[in-house]
């Protein structure tokens, strides 16, 4: 499985919205942001909880 970098689009392996990831930690955690209408949310996220989304998803 390929690593989780900046500007990967992810979800998490048990569903939700589409995220874009922001950034990475030094603790080894995804700063994800993702949107619900003009609404931004943001959280971190276990890189093992989430899945790259290929164009092909």
């Amino acid at each position: 499985m390929a690593s989780i970098k900046v500007g990967d689009v992810v979800v998490l392996k048990s569903g939700g919205p589409l995220m874009t990831v922001e950034s990475l930690s030094q603790a080894m955690k995804a700063f994800c942001i993702w949107f619900d209408g003009p609404t931004r949310f943001e959280g971190y996220f276990v890189p093992e909880t989430l899945k790259i989304v290929t164009p092909n998803d």
